[in-house]
């Protein structure tokens, strides 16, 4: 069975009155483009992703971006959203939300994990010289500074 979206004989006698006039040479099969053209926004798909059985991925661009630029789809969803006999209100919620590049430095604040600046490379080296000064004077030489043989 295929995944593919095709609209239906009903579906497409409903759309038919929104369709612009063809001027000159005829238009591809509306069925084919329309059902590609959904098929790509539903799945949110580049149009160079498009299945062949819908056609040339340029057919379904162009249609969809010159019916656009018309208000073609646009009063297709008006023209849709009228049939319904009685008035509701329906409500799409598409926030977006833009955060500033140092927003990330909050997560510092409350405990989590932030990457290392330069001055806190710097206080590390501080404190591990302080540790090794702490460890020598105790008398037993620092791993690091020496090798653990005597006169040196």
């Amino acid at each position: 069975m295929s995944n593919l979206f095709w609209l239906t004989d009903e579906q497409m006698e409903r759309l038919k009155p929104f369709f612009p006039k063809s001027h000159g040479k005829p238009r591809v099969d509306d069925r084919r483009v329309l059902s590609g053209i959904i098929f790509i926004n539903r799945n949110g798909l580049r149009w160079c992703d498009a299945p062949r059985e819908y056609g040339p991925h340029k057919t379904l661009y162009n249609r969809w971006k010159r019916w656009g630029d018309m208000g073609v789809f646009a009063r297709m969803m008006e023209g849709l959203s009228s049939e319904g006999g009685e008035e509701r209100i329906v409500m799409i919620d598409a926030t977006c939300l833009k955060a500033h590049r140092t927003a990330s430095s909050l997560r510092a604040k409350k405990g989590g994990r932030r990457q290392a600046r330069s001055s806190d490379r710097a206080d590390k080296g501080r404190s591990e010289h302080q540790a090794a000064r702490r460890h020598r004077c105790k008398g037993a030489p620092h791993p690091l500074l020496h090798d653990g043989r005597p006169g040196q």
